[in-house]
């Protein structure tokens, strides 16, 4: 399997190269140069348990790792999980729950980050390379790519979260983090801020080189690659074809199963659930890709005006012509606005905006009708999922991507009286955090890069 770049300026790459290279050297995102079809496969995968089906399906995309050790090293990944099946399922009325909470920080970010971890120390190894990376989080990527990579000899790795607006556990997941190759470093800005910041580092191809930094946000196709097993794990296990209901932000989830349905996984349509952060929402209502103002919510894992891995979904709704994709990225980068003329197909991909009031809504439903506790960014998923359930003829499985015991005001807020905890988070409590506050600005993450590799 080889990678190119949306844009068409890098081809040819094997898995490992596309792993450490994370954002690609012409500012596009890599992608495989063919989607593998396991259409074929559907009976022989179906029995599978989900470690089994992961290695299955990651062997398609990282082949120039010897099997053998991808398979220990996918292994070594899930067994952090508390789950026994890795991913947990809950059927609320007519509603199934994935649970992807169920890894060592709480959050679906756990079930690409801690396999990215492994694979980066055994590739770095390989190399004899150390490798510096940047990430950018609103909320669960920093603490899940921490945990992937903490304490790791090969790898230090700066985490860029915007000050004040992720939750106060989330930030004590990042913060109080010992290991000596971790620094966190709060922007007094927005996630957008950070995402963009890292954006601009990366494209500073001699910086990037000289401090050889690498990527574990889905810009890093990787992340991808590891969450299209969960899809086609649930797909096999539904009745029928399900669709799937995705609250997102940055587009990488609900990506991954568009993926997976392009394998041949028996796949519905999917349905996009957004916050007030609308830009996805609006551009399946009208094609246009427009950017707003950040609006901080109850879900700020989704507080997002600039999706990254849309990107990668556009690559292919322009049947991979590198031309458009990059004429369209640089009218939306140069006046914060692009358009592709017209809705795009409905038959599918269905978008929604949900508001706070619905968020604390369906908390309150899915508490009182079935003694179930969603978090913030789930309860985004479950409302879509209620309103989207007369124009949809499959059943729909919605994606849980957060323990609610991350997210405890808004759950009060919702349902007084109910407090969400877990014994991870608990023991948080009294630790010392460790961060560094700037301003959003791109000397101040350099600054902050360069003293930290001194």
């Amino acid at each position: 399997m080889k990678y190119c770049s949306t844009r068409g300026g890098v081809e040819g790459l094997s898995f490992t190269d596309s792993l450490l290279m994370g954002l690609a050297s012409d500012g596009g995102l890599l992608v495989p140069e063919t989607i593998p079809d396991i259409s074929n496969r559907i009976d022989e995968l179906r029995g599978l348990d989900f470690v089994s089906l992961a290695q299955e399906i990651i062997a398609l995309y990282a082949d120039d790792i010897e099997r053998d050790t991808l398979d220990q090293l996918i292994a070594e990944a899930y067994a952090t999980f508390s789950h026994p099946d890795v991913v947990g399922w809950q059927q609320l009325g007519d509603v199934a729950l994935l649970e992807l909470f169920h890894g060592p920080t709480l959050a679906f970010k756990d079930v690409a980050l801690q396999l990215l971890g492994r694979l980066f120390e055994y590739v770095l190894e390989q190399r004899g390379e150390h490798l510096n990376i940047l990430g950018a989080t609103s909320g669960d990527t920093g603490s899940a790519a921490i945990a992937g990579v903490r304490g790791q000899p090969n790898i230090d790795i700066f985490i860029l979260y915007p000050n004040h607006k992720v939750s106060p556990l989330q930030e004590l997941q990042m913060t109080t983090v010992a290991d000596d190759n971790v620094h966190c470093v709060a922007v007094e800005g927005s996630f957008d801020d950070c995402q963009g910041l890292m954006k601009e580092i990366f494209a500073d191809l001699e910086f990037k080189s000289q401090y050889q930094l690498g990527a574990v946000n889905s810009v890093n196709w990787a992340r991808v690659m590891a969450q299209i097993v969960y899809y086609g794990y649930a797909s096999l296990r539904a009745p029928t074809a399900p669709s799937f209901c995705v609250p997102t932000g940055n587009f990488g989830n609900v990506f991954a199963a568009y993926l997976a349905r392009q394998m041949g996984f028996p796949i519905g349509r999917l349905l996009v659930a957004t916050n007030e952060n609308d830009i996805l929402a609006r551009f399946f209502e009208c094609g246009v890709y427009a950017r707003g103002d950040v609006h901080f919510t109850l879900s700020p894992a989704m507080d997002i005006q600039v999706a990254s891995n849309f990107e990668r979904f556009l690559y292919y709704y322009f049947e991979q012509d590198s031309a458009r994709l990059a004429a369209f990225m640089a009218e939306f980068q140069n006046t914060g606005r692009a358009s592709i003329g017209a809705p795009p197909a409905s038959d599918s991909m269905l978008a929604v905006s949900i508001n706070t009031e619905q968020t604390l809504a369906a908390i309150k439903h899915a508490y009182e009708q079935h003694n179930y506790v969603l978090d913030p960014h789930s309860a985004v998923g479950y409302a879509a999922a209620g309103l989207f359930a007369q124009r949809v003829d499959t059943p729909i499985v919605c994606v849980a991507t957060a323990h609610p015991a991350k997210f405890p005001d808004a759950v009060q807020r919702a349902v007084p009286g109910v407090h969400a905890r877990h014994p991870t988070l608990d023991a948080l409590s009294g630790l010392t955090p460790r961060k560094q506050v700037i301003e959003p600005t791109l000397d101040a993450v350099k600054a902050v890069i360069e003293a930290g590799v001194e």
